[in-house]
């Protein structure tokens, strides 16, 4: 059974940053992940029993501009309908902001395709590594 946590209290900061390698994000500290979620507006986390299998946290100006980040799902967990709870959730708590944003991970559009999100066509980033640009044009 899947249950869900929206604080940051008793997290494992060490699983979080070994699903974050585990799906191919790269290397992060877990006292750096802490912070990072320790700083959003919102988050969630999935556990199955005491295993952490997701997790999702958002930013925002705190009226109109908000973004959801770090969206993941362990491989082995993924396609069970954990994300799209997840996105649910964090989507629901930015009900009032004007504009809701989200960076896909590369191979991912689908899934918040089916959520009824949309491409936009004319958000644009500046990559800080310019060999992890396999999202640009």
């Amino acid at each position: 059974m899947i249950t869900f946590s929206y604080d940051c209290g008793g997290v494992n900061w060490a699983q979080v940053r070994d699903i974050i390698a585990e799906v191919g994000w790269g290397e992060r500290g877990p006292d750096d992940v802490r912070k990072t979620f320790e700083k959003s507006s919102f988050v969630v986390f999935a556990f199955e029993e005491d295993t952490l299998v997701g997790f999702g946290r958002t930013m925002d100006d705190g009226m109109y501009y908000a973004l959801l980040v770090d969206v993941v799902v362990r491989p082995d967990h993924q396609r069970r309908g954990i994300g799209t709870k997840m996105v649910e959730h964090l989507k629901d708590r930015l009900e009032n902001y004007q504009f809701v944003t989200l960076t896909s991970a590369a191979g991912k559009e689908d899934f918040y395709r089916r959520m009824g999100w949309r491409r936009q066509t004319t958000a644009f980033m500046w990559p800080r590594d310019w060999q992890k640009t396999d999202y640009c044009e």
